[in-house]
């Protein structure tokens, strides 16, 4: 799983018939402080997400399909929550902190 943020949706008139009604959203990689890490993607939405929100990614396709209930969707990553606080003690975070 992986902690990213919304920085942009999808917008199709014409589009794969496992996607109708199903949100695609352009997600942004972040690191445990926050910064971008790592390129942007696409998810689609399972949690009415929207643009600035920090969300929890699956990024394993055959999950994904399982979550949609869908064997046929061509899906590789998922948004399966909306993030609202992150919480580390002290010395994880001082790890984190070298690493970077």
């Amino acid at each position: 799983m992986l902690i990213c943020r919304v920085i942009g949706d999808i917008v199709s008139t014409v589009k794969n018939d496992h996607f109708k009604g199903k949100k695609l959203m352009i997600v942004q990689p972040l690191n445990l402080d926050g910064r971008p890490q790592g390129d942007a993607f696409l998810a689609l939405d399972t949690v009415q997400a929207g643009s600035g929100d920090r969300v929890l990614i699956l990024r394993e396709g055959g999950s994904a399909r399982i979550i949609f209930e869908d064997k046929e969707i061509p899906v590789q990553a998922v948004i399966t929550a909306v993030i609202d606080g992150i919480q580390m003690d002290e010395m994880q975070e001082k790890n984190n902190k070298q690493k970077v």
